[in-house]
């Protein structure tokens, strides 16, 4: 399906037009439409791939969708709401919704007790599109719900007023258009080593090239439901990677790490005779079948008989191996006889490259038999159901090449067995697959969050949810026998729902494993021992017990503590302790993505000790649509994020709270106004005594949002604690020296600055990245800092590499305030 209906929004008595386009071959011409699943009488209507609803009634609202056919099969699209209001009902109502952000710890808890205050929100749904748009295919694009109107308040905090602005009307505006992106990285599955210069491909279109360190970054294109990427080394040492990549909808850039399987050493045949070659016997596993090529196999592209040496390579991926999940293509998924496309449950992909001996040319196949064992197989139900599929590059859908039969055979002088008996024939260059369809299908519902307290307003987007179905070992669920099937998806302001295999009488028949990244940061797991805490892993008893939660360091602490794993035991519709999540019945995906944040649901968090940001103007960064177009606000452009972070080295016994004020420092509208804060505390130097370095981020400076002039941001940089600046970077201070005006430095406990316009780098102690997503952004600013290099990467801090300004700390004398609280009591006089 190469174009979907789009969302609509219209009023009463308007006209709406959908469209949808699908390829292949022969050409798709039979078109059919559904309303919230029932058929269109095309009579009726007189749609081909288009249709048109004139006169639109309230009770036409809903969903929509098409089907095309041929006789070579269908494909179904994606569904499209249609939203119809009455004459005068506003598609945007002005009032705005509740959103809390967190004030600084000086500020004073409500009656409460929270620190938590509300500055609204503008749900960014689509406003009634005008009549011009109403005969057009694609989305409207026209107006969004946003905000129309600000206020700035002032909340008393400890010795000073803290500026904030609140949303106080919502109207119809111009929609914020953010990109859309994937970027990541392709390396070898066995060795990390980097596709250098690789091709990528969408569809059959070559639009790039992997970078020198295999970096990739892909642009998703308008009205993309699901996007399929083909990564080609170009030097043939690894197996072609068709991957189908997550991305945000909502804007901004997916990280995906992509691994690609090394393709196995050739091996001389003789293309006279018959040969034999074993899939997946590495390791010391028995194979699970093996190919057979009868003699004369080996074909010409003209199709004439090779009977010369063949060098043969097949590379078999072999899901009894946990390590191979990674490496694996497409998302395992085949579109049935009626266009909807459902999962397989794998036992094993290989890939093929026969060439001749001498010259290196490619050869196909006549012919050839695959034999799987069905010994290998431990679900009864499956040796009926075992087909063998290859994997069309455009699409990422596996389609049929054919059903294994049982047959009786031997191997050698060991005893008879049972196989499972397909025919191929290899024309061209695909990935093969050992398949069953599995239809015991259930969705799992799960959320990120910004921290462990779970707030509710706190969910983080853009988080890359993965969840591996596994078959376990009877009486050793955290040992599984093998894997069957992976999916991605990125949660949204509701979490994410991913789909499952599982089993309604046997609880732990499939396990998932669950893991959650964000920009490449793994987020933790809750913990699931010494003992269970139904709030806290966010499943109440007894159907907890019953999916056996445990986090990878259940029994080993030394383990990671980033994915969790659970029996997907499917709910039992008469036990009212299974109807309200974190597992969902294949038919209930709607109730499982609007599944209210009370309901059962499984969890990570990000850990961020003592680390807090307050923008005046409030900016969600997971969800670029929030963004709000202010002088103050904290990133000026909507389509692209500077992130900027100063090194900061501070000699003492402890780690320490280091803070960023940053206010307007040359611009006429800001100049003296605040426009955020940063909190964080340093990181202790495991090689250097007593020392320890802290990355903090400030405001860069640059055009503000109207593009029309630079603000160079006055920057504070304070350290809590009796601490005073020793030295401050050379090449800094003659760089700001040489860029007027030169901020004051007259208090020894503080370093000042306008920060710099241009993007220095490690050799100032300045750390600048540029991105589309804010997040990935900071994270890989983050990482250069604590390495000191401008294109490095740790975790681990490195204090004295890279610095900007150092700050010796000592414990001060009882009773004695030091500058950081002073800053905070009474700023003024500070």
């Amino acid at each position: 399906m190469v174009l979907h209906p789009q969302a609509k929004v219209r009023v009463v008595g308007q006209d709406v037009t959908f469209c949808c386009k699908a390829s292949g071959t022969p050409v798709p011409k039979k078109y059919y439409w559904y309303h919230n699943g029932t058929l269109l009488e095309r009579k009726v209507h007189r749609y081909g791939s288009r249709l048109v609803l004139r006169g639109l009634a309230p009770e036409q609202a809903g969903t929509y969708h098409c089907k095309a056919s041929t006789e070579a099969g269908a494909i179904k699209s994606a569904p499209a709401q249609l939203t119809v209001l009455a004459q005068g009902q506003q598609s945007c109502k002005p009032e705005p919704e509740p959103s809390l952000v967190e004030l600084p710890s000086e500020c004073p808890q409500d009656a409460a007790g929270s620190r938590y205050y509300n500055v609204g929100r503008c749900p960014p749904a689509p406003c009634a599109g005008s009549p011009s748009e109403q005969s057009g295919c694609r989305a409207d694009t026209g107006r969004c719900c946003g905000v129309r109107r600000m206020e700035m308040r002032e909340i008393p905090c400890a010795g000073f007023l803290l500026p904030i602005k609140v949303v106080a009307e919502c109207g119809c505006g111009p929609c914020t258009q953010p990109r859309v992106l994937v970027q990541g990285r392709v390396t070898a599955a066995d060795t990390g080593e980097p596709l250098r210069f690789g091709q990528i491909f969408l569809g059959g279109r070559k639009v790039g090239f992997t970078g020198y360190k295999g970096s990739f970054t892909i642009e998703v294109p308008p009205d993309t439901q699901r996007l399929v990427a083909r990564f080609v080394d170009r030097q043939q040492r690894f197996v072609d990677a068709v991957k189908v990549l997550p991305f945000n909808r909502r804007g901004g850039a997916v990280y995906q790490e992509v691994k690609m399987l090394r393709k196995k050493e050739p091996v001389d045949l003789d293309g006279s005779q018959s040969n034999a070659i074993p899939l997946g016997e590495a390791s010391g596993r028995e194979p699970v079948g093996e190919l057979v090529l009868p003699a004369g196999a080996f074909l010409r592209p003209s199709g004439e008989v090779f009977r010369g040496t063949v060098k043969a390579s097949v590379t078999f991926l072999d899901p009894r191996d946990m390590a191979t999940t990674n490496a694996a293509s497409s998302d395992l998924s085949f579109a049935d006889a009626e266009g909807e496309i459902v999962p397989l449950r794998t036992y094993g992909m290989f890939a093929v490259d026969f060439r001749e001996g001498e010259t290196g040319a490619v050869l196909q196949t006549g012919p050839v038999e695959v034999r799987m064992d069905a010994g290998q197989v431990r679900m009864p139900e499956h040796l009926q159901k075992m087909k063998l599929w290859s994997l069309n590059p455009e699409t990422g859908l596996w389609e049929e090449e054919g059903v294994l039969r049982p047959a009786r055979g031997s191997r050698g002088k060991r005893e008879e067995r049972t196989f499972l008996v397909g025919n191929l024939e290899i024309r061209e260059r695909r990935l093969f697959n050992l398949d069953v369809p599995e239809d015991r299908r259930c969705f799992v519902k799960v959320r990120a969050y910004s921290n462990e307290k779970f707030n509710p307003y706190e969910q983080l987007e853009g988080v890359v949810i993965s969840l591996i179905n596994l078959e376990p070992q009877p009486g050793y669920p955290a040992n599984p026998r093998a894997w069957g099937r992976f999916d991605s998806v990125v949660t949204g302001p509701n979490g994410a729902c991913l789909p499952a295999f599982c089993d309604g009488q046997r609880p732990d028949a499939y396990s998932a494993y669950v893991t959650a990244t964000l920009g490449g940061e793994e987020l933790e797991a809750v913990a699931s021992s010494p003992k269970l805490n139904p709030n806290a892993i966010g499943v109440s008893q007894p159907y907890l017990g019953k999916l056996g939660y445990r986090r990878l360091d259940h029994d080993d602490p030394d383990l990671k503590k980033t994915a969790f794993q659970i029996n997907v035991a499917k709910p039992d519709p008469n036990n009212v302790d299974e109807t309200n999540g974190p597992i969902y019945p294949y038919r209930s995906l709607e109730e499982c993505e609007e599944a209210p944040v009370s309901a059962n649901h499984l969890r990570f968090y990000r850990v961020e000790v003592d680390k807090y940001e307050y923008n005046v103007v409030p900016f969600k960064e997971s969800d670029l649509t929030s963004w709000t177009g202010d002088y103050l606000s904290w990133w000026p452009n909507p389509q692209e994020f500077r992130a900027c972070f100063i090194k900061v080295q501070i000699e003492g016994p402890q780690e320490y709270m280091v803070r960023s004020r940053n206010v307007g420092g040359s611009h006429p509208r800001t100049r003296g106004q605040l426009y955020g804060l940063r909190d964080t505390r340093s990181v202790r130097d495991t090689l250097l005594e007593n020392t320890s370095g802290a990355c903090v981020e400030f405001k860069c400076s640059g055009m503000l949002f109207d593009q029309s002039l630079v603000d160079r941001t006055l920057v504070s940089i304070v350290p809590q604690g009796s601490c005073h600046h020793t030295a401050v970077n050379s090449l800094l201070r003659e760089y700001l020296s040489r860029h007027p005006p030169v901020a004051e430095n007259n208090h020894t406990a503080a370093f000042t600055m306008l920060a710099p316009v241009d993007p220095l780098g490690h050799n100032y102690g300045i750390y600048t990245v540029t991105d589309q997503n804010p997040r990935l952004a900071k994270e890989i600013a983050i990482g250069r800092c604590f390495d000191g290099t401008s294109d490095g990467f740790s975790r681990e801090m490195k204090a004295d590499a890279g610095t900007a300004v150092t700050f010796t700390c000592q414990e001060r004398p009882a009773g004695r305030e030091s500058f950081f609280q002073r800053l905070l009591t009474a700023p003024a006089e500070a």
